[in-house]
């Protein structure tokens, strides 16, 4: 007979059906909620190690439950000054859609002894475990508290989260807390401030919200400084030597040392002494072994930079295909930070279900007989989740074009970490021909190990070279004077912007996806394929004249941190994390930051003229011409 009760909520109604099916061993009877047709509760017994045999119900919620919003009194844009949104009441609400979710976590929690919360592990679902554990409070105010630590949906990995219950984090809930009402009170106060003012400038603009947020805009701030320097850019002339040299048949380029000069007159000087002294001496002939490294385990970073570079899609997409292949337990939890496997993970086990593919899985029986490696270990472990991995095999049949694109990716990033690095064979020649050096490169690839695998690396060996001895001298087969120019750097791509974001800590590894998204959605950037690269390429940013003028606008204004600049939003990051470690508090937090920002809000209300200047010379003349 079951002894208590115990109600599991998890985030997504997809995985509380995949734990309650783990857990039930199939063997659950499902009832439908009132006013909501996505979120299911589950009934069933299971026997966990420390309350024995206990009735369940899971259920879920749908993300987030509540949110954050002003007082109803400060709802129309015109009922106050932008500036008094920085201390204005807020208070916390449920949407209507998620009104029934809520009632049923307060319903079932009347009859349960134990609340146990199935979110996902990091900080966001830290705090989404916060709100089911408000509203199951509400039910039952004496309901015992604990939360489930995993990192994918397979059956064993469940049943031993479900047996090592640890405690919510209240340091995380609060982070979360403060990065919210930081958003509202920031992202609202200059987004009235600048629609407000902006408006009235032009018909184009008449009834766009023009909106800020403090992650927005540095992101847009890359974009355009990159821009800039595309736009202000002067080709320059620049002059070199080349030199080649003919041997058994091969023509073998050598690249001179100084690369080129700017100066004509100083590099024909130099070309004539070469051709005075008439022979070139070899001075080294190296060869010796050269790897390739294999890849590090895989974090959510190197995801988004790796998909928009490879697999054709947004960071945006790539994000929302891999949640879904996590949903679906085809791989591990897809936001992480750490690119080092822990010491006891099963990495037979995990390469031993590929074996069946017949894209990889020839290589992958090759690992198993041939002696897997240990994957190489990164500098990055946040402490939560494992490098993101595949878990259970996928057969390309059970997944549409993108899941497939995203699965193999992650399947053959997981198989090189553990392979062996390639090896060749590199060879260095140097030659002196008067005062100048020159050298050439050759590669010989010996062994493609991990190559074989991960087609998304490129390692081929070049043309091979000709014997040549140390010492042994030779009048050149051809030598030139030539010039070039420079070229302007191309405008930002996704990849690139990613990994600027990911630099200067704007946003999470979760969110930085969201950031480029909403600059796209808000007709601040426009993209295109990069040139150059055919139909299959890399997204490209492009600022409209709106994204520019905001920008130019903000660096004018002259404030001390420009809200273009990344700064002020790394440091309100970096105290998200000092809450995170308990080293400040959330109250604390959200006064320092509102302080910083609202100075800024102050001087930008002051010079707003300096900001209206910007955005008439960009966006009315540009649409007046």
């Amino acid at each position: 007979m079951p002894g208590q009760k115990i109600l599991c909520v998890a985030e997504k109604p997809a995985i509380a059906k995949a734990v309650a099916q783990h857990l039930a061993g199939g063997r659950f009877t499902t009832h439908s909620i009132r006013g909501n047709q996505y979120v299911k509760n589950y009934e069933f017994e299971f026997n966990f190690q420390q309350w024995g045999n206990c009735s369940v119900t899971m259920t879920s919620v749908l993300g987030h439950l509540t949110g954050l919003d002003f007082d109803p009194k400060y709802k129309s844009w015109k009922s106050c000054p932008p500036s008094q949104l920085f201390d204005a009441t807020t208070l916390t609400t449920i949407d209507k859609d998620k009104k029934p979710v809520a009632d049923n976590i307060q319903q079932q929690a009347r009859y349960a002894r134990i609340l146990f919360i199935w979110t996902d592990g990091d900080r966001e679902g830290e705090h989404i475990g916060g709100e089911v554990r408000d509203q199951a409070k509400k039910g039952n105010p004496h309901i015992i508290v604990k939360r489930a630590k995993f990192s994918n949906t397979e059956r064993a990995h469940v049943v031993q989260a479900a047996h090592s219950p640890i405690d919510l984090d209240e340091r995380q809930v609060n982070a979360v807390a403060a990065r919210i009402e930081l958003d509202l009170r920031i992202g609202a106060s200059f987004t009235r401030l600048q629609s407000l003012e902006l408006q009235c400038l032009s018909e184009n603009l008449r009834d766009k919200m023009i909106s800020y947020g403090s992650c927005q805009f540095p992101t847009l701030g890359f974009v355009v400084e990159r821009y800039n320097r595309v736009r202000r850019f002067k080709p320059e002339t620049f002059w070199f030597i080349k030199l080649v040299q003919v041997r058994d048949g091969i023509r073998v380029s050598f690249n001179w040392r100084r690369v080129h000069l700017f100066d004509r007159a100083a590099v024909t000087i130099l070309f004539e002494a070469c051709l005075d002294a008439k022979y070139a001496r070899i001075t080294k002939v190296q060869t010796k072994p050269t790897s390739k490294w294999r890849p590090l385990p895989l974090t959510t970073v190197e995801l988004q930079k790796q998909g928009s570079r490879f697999l054709h899609m947004t960071s945006h997409q790539v994000m929302s295909v891999a949640e879904k292949l996590y949903t679906k337990g085809f791989i591990s939890y897809p936001r992480t930070e750490t690119d080092q496997f822990p010491r006891e993970f099963g990495f037979r086990a995990i390469v031993e279900r590929q074996t069946r593919d017949e894209r990889w899985g020839q290589y992958a029986q090759g690992l198993l007989d041939n002696g897997l490696r240990i994957p190489r270990s990164g500098s990055h472990n946040d402490q939560a989740h494992p490098p993101i991995h595949p878990v259970n095999y996928a057969a390309p049949s059970a997944l549409d074009q993108h899941e497939k694109k995203v699965y193999e990716f992650v399947t053959r990033r997981f198989l090189a970490c553990c392979s062996d690095d390639a090896k060749g064979d590199a060879t260095d020649i140097e030659l002196l021909w008067g005062t100048e050096t020159f050298h050439t490169h050759g590669l010989i690839v010996r062994q493609r190990n991990y190559l074989d695998v991960y087609v998304y690396d490129k390692w081929e060996s070049s043309q091979q070279l000709p014997g040549f001895t140390v010492g042994e001298t030779f009048e050149p087969s051809e030598a030139s004077m030539s010039d070039g120019k420079t070229t302007a750097p191309g405008y930002l791509t996704e990849p690139e912007l990613i990994a600027l974001m990911d630099a200067n800590g704007i946003g999470t590894d979760a969110t930085m996806a969201e950031h480029i998204s909403k600059i796209k959605d808000r007709s601040y950037v426009d993209t295109r394929p990069q040139s150059g690269s055919g139909r299959n390429s890399v997204q490209e940013f492009i600022p409209t004249t709106l994204g520019v003028a905001l920008i130019e606008g903000y660096d004018n204004v002259g404030l001390d941190v420009s809200v273009s600049k990344p700064f002020l939003r790394k440091e309100m990051e970096l105290k998200m994390k000092a809450i995170s470690d308990g080293r400040k508090s959330r109250t604390e937090v959200v006064q320092e930051s509102l302080d910083q920002y609202r100075e800024v809000f102050v001087k930008t209300q002051r010079e707003i003229d300096v900001l209206k200047e910007a955005v008439t010379k960009y966006v009315v003349n540009a649409s007046t011409h």
